[in-house]
């Protein structure tokens, strides 16, 4: 059971703040609703006998919080080929309503997109993602939001060039250890700066 004030996240919607528990009358029924006060001054009425049902739970602490951006500062876990497969996996990611997955789901996404792009609906996932994380860690951190978007960016801007980017200079490195190997070696024939020229 959550109290007035109570910091929340809804899965799919991102972390709110409980405004009130009210009883409404639904389709002719009768329940208690908490009010959840979202992001961008929407409401959300989620049945109180049913919140632990959907998964609505109490916002992470800001330990957790910090191991959550440890998640965006990693490489990027498999995803499959198939667009279908991969939106439908990343979607149950995102419908668990667990902080690390949703991390996952944006650093995964943000990855592609910067390596590939992304199709309209893998677009819009990753906005959605991106703001269901942000609230929270929001929320969590007592921050504001431009600041933890702003975060998040880098975090992941970070990890990005130094997982995606960390094989070319390692490739560049070998070209140019097996050039300078071919000079040497030309060096090495015997012949003399008067022969090259």
């Amino acid at each position: 059971m959550f109290n007035i004030g109570d910091k929340v996240v809804y899965p799919m919607h991102g972390a709110g703040i409980i405004e009130g528990i009210e009883e409404k009358n639904v389709l002719g029924e009768k329940q208690n609703y908490y009010i959840i006060k979202m992001p961008g001054e929407v409401k959300v009425m989620v049945p109180t006998a049913k919140a632990a049902d959907v998964g609505v739970r109490d916002i992470i602490d800001s330990n957790t919080a910090s191991k959550v951006f440890k998640v965006l500062e990693t490489n990027s876990t498999e995803m499959s080929m198939n667009w279908n497969k991969r939106y439908r996996d990343n979607m149950e990611k995102m419908k668990s309503g667990d902080i690390y997955e949703v991390a996952d789901v944006v650093r995964n996404l943000s990855f592609k997109q910067k390596e590939k792009g992304l199709s309209t609906g893998e677009k819009k996932m990753l906005l959605n993602a991106k703001q269901i994380l942000v609230s929270e860690l929001t929320l969590a951190g007592n921050s504001k939001k431009e600041d933890v978007e702003e975060m998040v960016n880098n975090k992941i801007n970070i990890s990005f060039v130094e997982f995606n980017h960390k094989s070319d200079i390692v490739e560049k490195a070998e070209t140019a250890g097996r050039t300078m190997k071919k000079f040497i070696s030309f060096d090495s024939v015997g012949g003399t700066d008067e022969d090259i020229g």
